[in-house]
């Protein structure tokens, strides 16, 4: 049991390890870091927020690791990450549309 392990691990970990490993990898730890952000914002305020980070790094992990998925031919990790895309997009935009209309003074044009 161990031996097949250790050959499974060596297969998957050494002989298939290549630059869109490294790829997927660095997308891994920045779809992950929109989290750490998350934590660290909601720390300091005590409650739960989203901060504007949470979707940059949502956006751009997601982005790197669409690649990796068509890259290596994954339909559920492409479907998966091309739905979140289009998701991270829209909350940024509903943000910025609400930090315009802020900024716009009382009774001003649209």
């Amino acid at each position: 049991m161990l031996d097949a392990f250790l050959s499974w691990f060596h297969t998957v970990f050494v002989e298939g390890f290549d630059l869109w490993v490294i790829w997927g990898l660095v997308a891994q730890s920045m779809f992950m870091m929109r989290f750490v952000v998350q934590w660290i914002a909601s720390e300091r305020a005590r409650r739960s927020i989203v901060p504007i980070a949470f979707w940059f790094f949502s956006l751009a992990g997601g982005t790197l690791l669409l690649t990796y998925a068509i890259v290596r031919q994954d339909p559920v990790f492409i479907a998966g990450q091309g739905l979140g895309l289009l998701i991270y997009c829209r909350n940024l935009w509903l943000i910025f549309a609400e930090r315009r209309a802020a900024a716009r003074p009382e009774g001003g044009a649209a």
